[in-house]
């Protein structure tokens, strides 16, 4: 699995490469795709997406044309970067993440907009539902209501003796996952502590925080602003002995016990779909928000002997991955 994993990344950035180095072909009636991005092509995890449109013969510079604007991490570049991006008149407009959809939703009512939200677009006040998002905004949110709590239940049968949990996560990011945790934690026998950042700024506040109350678990609830500050968090739990436990995302990598959320490259590959029936006349009030339905436990089994846990089989069965 790790190979093969490596294999499609090394396949997706060198796609990305070439892509992005010739992104600029023109054809009489060839479709343009916009891209909206809040980093680098290269920084963002869109090569799924890219292969995901040549599996079904969309290839950029020879049968689409992709047009890239992307904010290298400074938000206040957005709103003129989708003006810009409208200006050229694109098919459709893919748009990634949800601190990044609301500038193309303003840009434009009438260019379809496939959107990555890993927020709740309803709650955020992107489409008018799920079902039924109207307007001109389609596309796949990370959004799971029903297995919010999971993240907590799972942490707690792989570390039952840990009771004091800070739960990382930033309330501007519009998602059930601390509510339900709230809920989850009642029935699990956790004490819950809120640590709110909505800024890169905060985090040395919040760690401070957990420090005082005796954290003895760390949840993390994904977004990009948790992204951005991977290396920070993982410094802050290894250095205070943190068993941590994320939602969607890398952390076991960075040596959090265990995540669980949906398959990020499966989704990415689902919106390649949606670009291309949008392109073949589907309209997107017509699409429903798609949202996740495979989730991927992923459990480090490193970090488990490092903190002299033994994981039980039955968990151990259940995980999709096993880093050992």
């Amino acid at each position: 699995m790790v190979n093969r994993r490596r294999y499609i990344g090394a396949m997706a950035g060198a796609l990305l490469s070439a892509r992005f180095a010739g992104a600029t072909a023109q054809g009489g009636n060839v479709p343009r795709i916009g891209f909206l991005l809040f980093n680098s092509p290269r920084s963002e995890p869109i090569g799924p997406l890219l292969q995901g449109l040549d599996a079904m013969g969309y290839v950029d510079g020879k049968t689409i044309t992709i047009e890239y604007r992307f904010a290298e991490g400074k938000p206040e570049r957005l709103s003129d970067l989708a003006a810009q991006l409208v200006q050229l008149k694109p098919d459709v407009i893919f748009a990634f993440g949800g601190d990044v959809v609301p500038f193309a939703k303003k840009a434009t009512t009438s260019i379809p907009i496939v959107a990555w939200m890993s927020n709740d677009p309803v709650e955020s006040g992107i489409v008018a539902s799920l079902g039924r998002p109207g307007g001109n905004i389609t596309g796949i949110t990370l959004v799971y209501d029903e297995l919010a709590g999971k993240t907590l239940a799972f942490l707690k049968e792989a570390a039952p003796a840990v009771s004091r949990i800070a739960v990382l996560w930033n309330p501007d990011h519009a998602d059930p996952e601390f509510r339900e945790m709230k809920r989850a934690a009642v029935t699990l026998g956790a004490q819950l502590q809120s640590l709110e950042v909505r800024r890169p700024d905060d985090f040395d506040r919040a760690f401070k925080a957990a420090l005082g109350e005796r954290a003895e678990g760390l949840v993390i609830v994904s977004s990009r602003l948790m992204s951005g500050q991977r290396q920070q968090i993982a410094e802050f739990a290894a250095k205070n002995r943190l068993i941590v436990a994320g939602g969607w995302g890398e952390w076991t990598k960075d040596g959090a016990l265990l995540t669980y959320g949906p398959n990020t490259t499966e989704l990415m590959q689902r919106v390649a779909i949606y670009v291309a029936k949008i392109l073949k006349g589907a309209r997107p009030s017509d699409l429903p928000i798609e949202r996740p339905t495979h989730f991927d436990l992923v459990i480090n089994l490193k970090t488990a002997k490092l903190f002299g846990l033994t994981v039980p089989p039955t968990l151990l069965g259940r995980a999709d991955h096993v880093i050992s």
